[in-house]
Parts: structure tokens; sequence; C-alpha cells
């Protein structure tokens, strides 16, 4: 099966994650949402998303293609829908695509915003799968994806042994991949699964509450405390205090301090001791930054933290108030609380922000990428570049000069 991912509406929804890349690249879970239906159907995918993001991330089409949302996240139901399709045929959840069945002519005439003729329509309103539509579905479905990979991944497969200097409860749901390191640490699997990829490190003295995703690379810090379902990305780093929260790749939150149902993007550092708040005082519904909206809207979640886009850090000591939402490659210190929307490319904190200008986020972006042997090759300059400027109407002060 030919399978392209498609960026539908919700992709603005989804802002700052998806400004570097398409929804499917997210990760909620143990795996990416491509991830996933490339191992549920064997096979490798492509995408359709933003003009911008087209050259890193291309279509690759054929004789027979399923288009199929990037938000949906594959289930045993959809996925045997999606066996049935015919040419021509359209899955439809309320009024949104879900997905289509299109030929070869048909994708020449989509790619080229020509009319490729009428889609037989079937609604499967009662179809049962996971779906991201906003921000902080990522943190609140997590529990559920992580449960769901976890079956996938370790089926059939037989765990590596846990060191007797751990204390372990539910041994039965925690899974080992090979050349992972775990001493001296507290493992409890009844509230969850616990999933330890390859070639990762828990320190010792760490005190884990699945369920966990603790993917390849990564690093725990002595002394950690995790709640579950929390998913630290492949190569990331932490330490102090984490729950229900989600890091997709290669960032850090080292040391000592809060994070709670928060989303963090790729090559983040968060400082030592910036605690963020995932709760009013006043217990009520937290309010987002919404990109669609340009205000902030309400959530319906009481427990709501930070949103860190990509390459975005934090000083030593930093607060962060309730429902923070901050953009691509900003960095923020000082005293006191920043606003709650930060925009992309911004340096400073409460007492005022002034642009971190396009050449000096590279020169940093490069440094970051570099520790870990990543390469900004020309594709993610272009990118940034084009994010950079797309994001200049938030910067309010730079209209004022």
């Amino acid at each position: 099966m030919n399978i392209i991912l498609f960026d539908s509406e919700v992709r603005a929804q989804l802002l700052p994650f998806t400004f570097l890349r398409p929804v499917c690249e997210l990760r909620i879970g143990i795996l990416t949402i491509r991830e996933k239906w490339e191992r549920q159907l064997n096979t490798s995918v492509s995408y359709i998303t933003q003009d911008y993001l087209a050259g890193k991330f291309p279509i690759e089409y054929a004789s027979e293609n399923y288009l199929v949302n990037g938000s949906v996240l594959p289930s045993r139901q959809l996925l045997q829908l999606l066996q049935e399709m015919e040419i021509g045929q359209a899955y439809l959840k309320g009024e949104e695509l879900i997905a289509a069945k299109l030929d070869e002519e048909q994708m020449e005439r989509l790619i080229h915003d020509e009319d490729f003729g009428e889609m037989r329509g079937a609604d499967i309103e009662d179809t049962q799968f996971l779906k991201i539509n906003n921000l902080w579905d990522i943190y609140r479905l997590n529990g559920q994806a992580l449960q769901d990979d976890f079956d996938l991944i370790t089926q059939g497969r037989t765990s590596q042994p846990l060191s007797d200097t751990n204390r372990v409860v539910g041994r039965e749901n925690i899974f080992v991949e090979p050349g992972a390191s775990v001493e001296f640490s507290i493992l409890n699997a009844t509230t969850g699964p616990i999933y330890i990829g390859a070639d990762s490190l828990i320190m010792e003295g760490c005190m884990i509450r699945g369920g966990l995703a603790f993917c390849e690379g990564a690093v725990m810090k002595m002394g950690a405390k995790i709640y579950g379902p929390t998913t630290i990305g492949p190569g990331c780093k932490v330490g102090g205090e984490i729950n229900n929260s989600v890091f997709l790749a290669n960032s850090n939150k080292s040391h000592d301090g809060y994070l709670g149902n928060s989303v963090i993007g790729e090559w983040c550092n968060i400082g030592a001791d910036t605690n963020c708040s995932n709760l009013k005082n006043t217990y009520e519904e937290v309010r987002l930054w919404s990109y669609t909206e340009e205000r902030f809207v309400p959530t319906g979640q009481q427990f709501c933290g930070l949103f860190l886009g990509d390459y975005s850090r934090t000083g030593i000591n930093t607060m962060l108030n309730t429902g923070t939402v901050t953009g691509i490659s900003a960095n923020i210190y000082g005293d006191g609380f920043p606003r709650n929307f930060i925009p992309s490319f911004s340096w400073g904190g409460a007492a005022g922000f002034q642009t971190f200008r396009i050449d000096k986020a590279f020169d940093t972006a490069e440094r970051i990428m570099s520790r870990r042997n990543v390469m900004l090759d020309i594709q993610d300059r272009l990118i940034l570049l084009r994010v950079y400027e797309d994001t200049a109407q938030y910067r309010h002060w730079e209209k004022k000069r």
C-alpha cells in the first residue's frame, strides 16, 4: 500500500510544533504518527505538507494511493477499512476527510491543483481511532497511544532482563531493549507500561511510575521523578520532576525543576530550576494561545503547562505560567513570569523581548545539533528562514521601531 499522510487544517492548531514538520512527524506514545503507520503496514510513507516543507518531506505516488489524514493514529478498525477501499472512495468523520484512495492520474491532478473528479464519500463516525486536534491532545491522549505502541512493539518479543539492583512492581508491563542500562532505581508499571529504548540510560536513584516511553539513546539523570503517562523522545536528557509530558526528541531538561502536562519540541534546553505551572491558583479552565484564532482560547483542561517550540531555551530559575506557548528558537530568561505567548525568535523575558536575529539563530542551532553529531543543512536553514519571516507579525516590538 502506498500511504501518503497529508496535513489537514488541523495543522494550524498544532503550531508551533508543525512549523518545522508535517503533523505526522509529531511523537505521541513511543512512536511518531508516521512510524506507527509504517510499522502497522510494513511500508514506508510519504507526505503532503506545506510547500516550504516539501523539499525535506517529499511526496511519492504510485498507481494506487491511500491518502490518510496525518493527525490520525492507526487503529485495527481503520486499517481494515483501508484494506476495503476502492479507487475514488473517501472516508469522512463529520466534515473532515480521514482517508481517500486515488489512482495515479487523480494524484497528478491533485498535485497540480486541478479537478480530479467526484469522490464517493462514506461516513465512518463509528470507527474507533485516536486523533490529535489540539496541542493538549498530545499529552492528554499519550497514555492510550503509549499502551497501543507498547503492545505493537513488544508483541512476540522478549525483554532484556532488569538488573536485580532495581525495585520493580508490575515487571510484566516493562520492556527493555538491548543496550539499555537501569540500576538502583524504582519502577512501578502497574499504572501503565514502561518501555526502555535501546542504548538508553537510567541513572541511579530514579523513581518511575508508568506509563513511560523512554526512547532510544535517552538519558535520565540521578534522582529523577517521572510520573506517567510521559514520553521522553530519542536523544533526550531529563531530570527533576516530570508529569504527563511529551518530549519529541533531542531536548534537555537535565536538572531539578517541575514540568507537567507539557509538550517539548526538538533541540530545546530547559535551564536548571526552571519551573512551569500546570494549574491555575483559581483551579479554572486554562486558556491557551491559538495561532488560528490569534487569541487565547479555552482548552477544557484544568491541567495545562508548557508548549515549547523547537530550538527554544530557558535560563536558570525561569518561571513559566500556566498554559504558556512558545514559538521556534526563543530564548527566555530573567525574573518574573513572561507572557503566556512568546513569539518565535524572541529573546528576553518578563522585562520585555527583542528579536533573536536569524543569523544568530542559525549559529546557535548549529552548535546545539553538533553536540549530537547532527548537521543543520541547507533545507533546515531555508525552513527556519521561512518561519522567521512568517512569524514576524507576532513580534509586535518590531513594528514600533
